[in-house]
This record gives structure tokens, sequence and C-alpha cells, in this order.
């Protein structure tokens, strides 16, 4: 399997176990290449349409035609890694508008200095 770029729009079985009930949800690849590589994981970020309910750092996304996404969503910074596996497809990316809020929230979520 080739490795998704940053920012990718992925399907994801939900939940992630082997169970006989799964939806498919969308998530988006935060992780470079190299790691995936590495190791055969990916780090995602959920991709929701709920609006009822907030999380820190949210992040509404604009351009959902580029992200392959049929409605309203959002970028929720509730991440995990995900084997490579696992992943059902690519639905498309992230625009650049999106890319740099969703590179945004992250520097607030993840410290770069020590």
């Amino acid at each position: 399997m080739s490795a998704f770029k940053t920012y990718t729009v992925v399907r994801v079985p939900f939940p992630f176990t082997e169970r006989q009930a799964q939806k498919q949800r969308p998530a988006v690849v935060l992780s470079r290449p190299s790691f995936q590589r590495g190791c055969g994981h990916l780090l995602l970020a959920m991709i929701t349409s709920a609006r009822q309910s907030s999380w820190p750092l949210d992040w509404p996304l604009e351009d959902l035609q580029a992200a392959g996404l049929p409605q309203p969503c959002l970028v929720r910074f509730k991440l995990f890694t995900l084997d490579e596996r696992v992943v059902l497809g690519g639905l498309g990316a992230l625009a650049a508008a999106d890319r740099a809020g969703v590179s945004a929230q992250l520097g607030h979520l993840l410290p770069t200095e020590t």
C-alpha cells in the first residue's frame, strides 16, 4: 500500500475493532508518509458532522468538495493511530485554507518548544 499524504481525508471503520456492525467514518491524516512507511500506522483526527456538541479546537471545514465530503463537517481533534490495513480508502484532501486551519489548531494542541 502506498502511504497517504498528510491532510488526505480517508474512510475508516468505526468502531475500530472487529465487530459485525461497523460504520464508515471520515478522518484526516495528520502524520507524514514517512511515519506510515516506518510503522504501517497513520495518525488521524476524526471528522464529524456533529454540530450540537463541541470539542476544543474544532475546525469547521470550508471546502467540502475538495475533502470529498457530502455535508458540513468539522475536524475534531480526537486523535488516534490506526493500522494502514484497516483504512478503507481515500475520499479527498483538505484544501489549502483548511490545511492551514488544521495545522494552526494542531499547533495549539501540541507545543513545538521545550
